[in-house]
């Protein structure tokens, strides 16, 4: 299994998938808006699709990516605490400050 924090370590991929959130991309029109070479956005789509991130369709001779959410939903989840605690925190911070 990959690692997803692994996979959007990379800035390209979270490029791809700031393009993919606004709208479905094939290869060229991800290749246009990163001004990469269309064999680097393949690679980077490859590892995002074996990771779960994004799923892609053929419509006539493109492949056109789209983005998958449960990828999305299993971060959210694993952050989830995370948030909670940084809130807890911050939360305390800002009685302390209306304190002083």
């Amino acid at each position: 299994m990959v690692d997803p924090i692994t996979v959007l370590a990379e800035p390209v991929r979270r490029r791809i998938l700031d393009e993919l959130r606004v709208t479905e991309c094939s290869v060229g029109s991800l290749v246009d808006a990163l001004a990469m070479s269309q064999p680097a956005v393949s690679k980077h789509l490859k590892v995002l699709r074996e990771a779960g991130f994004v799923s892609s369709r053929t419509a006539a001779q493109q492949r056109i990516y789209r983005l998958e959410p449960e990828p999305f939903r299993a971060l959210e989840r694993w952050l989830a605490p995370y948030r909670r605690l940084w809130g807890t925190h911050l939360d305390a911070l800002e009685r302390h400050l209306e304190e002083s």
